[in-house]
C-alpha cells in the first residue's frame, strides 16, 4: 500500500538499461501507482521492449538522448497526479525504498529529497560535484540539506511544487531547488538510499573533469546566478564585519 490517499505517479528515465529496467518495472508493479511513465531516450538496446514487456506503463521513446533531467521534465508534463516520484532506469530500488519519498510529500513536504550524506566520504575527500551541491544549499540558507539535491534520485515533488516551479525548471534541477527555496516551498529529507555506489559507471561520468561532472557543476553555477538575482549577491552570507557606509559605500 502507498502511504497516502493522494494520487501518485512514478517517472522513470531510461537510456540503454535493458539489464535493469525490467527489474525496476517489477518493483513498480508491486505498488498501486495511479500513473507510470517511462521515458526511453537515446537507447540502442532493448530497453523499450523490456519495459513494455513487464508493465502497462505509458512509455515514450525518443531516438536521441535527452538526458535524465529533460526526461523527468517530460514525464512531469504528462503526469496529472498529486505526487510525482522520480527514478532512473540504471539505479535498482525496491518498492520499499520508494515509499518514504511518497510519504514525505504526504506528510507535508513539497520537495522530498534523498539523504545521501551517510554514504559520502569525509568532507576533505569529496569530489567537486559534492562540494558545489553543498555550497549551493549553504548559499540558499539551507545548510541542513548538506549535499542533498534534486539532481539525485529518488526524489518526489508535490503538485504544488510542480505548479510553483514550472515544468521547464525541472530541466535544470539545481535551479529548481533554488526556486523552491526562494518561493518558500517545504524542502526536506524523507528517505536515504545509497545511489552513489549503485550508479552505473560510464565513460562520461568517471574520472576528474568528466562531462557529467562539468554539466552538474555548470547547472549549479546557473542556480547560484539565479539565486543572486532573486535574493541579492550575498545570498545567505551576511557581512556583519564591515561598515561600508563610513567610507561612502552601501551598508
Amino acid at each position: 500500500m502507498l502511504p497516502t490517499t493522494q494520487s501518485v505517479a512514478a517517472i522513470v528515465t531510461v537510456m540503454n538499461e535493458e539489464r535493469t529496467i525490467g527489474r525496476i518495472m517489477d518493483q513498480l508493479n508491486r505498488l498501486p501507482f495511479d500513473e507510470v511513465f517511462v521515458i526511453v531516450n537515446g537507447s540502442v538496446d532493448h530497453s523499450f521492449q523490456r519495459a513494455r514487456g513487464r508493465s502497462h506503463a505509458v512509455i515514450l521513446s525518443f531516438p536521441e538522448p535527452l538526458g535524465h533531467d529533460v526526461g523527468r521534465a517530460m514525464g512531469a508534463k504528462l503526469a496529472q497526479s498529486d505526487i510525482l516520484l522520480f527514478l532512473d532506469g540504471d539505479i535498482l530500488l525496491s518498492a520499499e525504498d520508494m515509499i518514504p519519498f511518497i510519504g514525505g510529500v504526504e506528510c507535508g513536504l513539497d520537495v522530498a529529497l534523498n539523504n545521501i550524506t551517510p554514504y559520502m566520504r569525509v568532507f576533505a575527500k569529496r569530489d567537486s560535484v559534492t562540494y558545489i551541491k553543498q555550497f549551493l544549499n549553504a548559499s540558499l540558507g539551507r545548510p541542513d540539506l548538506e549535499a542533498n539535491s534534486m539532481t539525485a534520485v529518488p526524489h518526489a515533488l508535490s503538485r504544488k511544487a510542480i505548479t510553483v516551479l514550472g515544468i521547464a525548471s525541472l530541466m535544470v534541477p539545481p535551479k529548481a531547488q533554488a526556486l523552491a527555496v526562494h518561493h518558500g516551498l517545504r524542502i526536506g529529507i524523507s528517505g536515504s538510499v545509497n545511489v552513489i555506489s549503485s550508479n552505473k559507471r560510464r565513460t562520461n561520468n568517471t574520472g576528474k573533469s568528466n562531462r557529467v561532472a562539468d554539466l552538474i557543476i555548470g547547472d549549479h553555477l546557473e542556480a547560484l546566478k539565479l539565486a543572486g538575482e532573486l535574493a541579492g549577491n550575498r545570498l545567505a552570507f551576511v557581512d556583519s564585519l564591515r561598515n561600508r557606509a563610513k567610507a561612502g559605500g552601501e551598508a
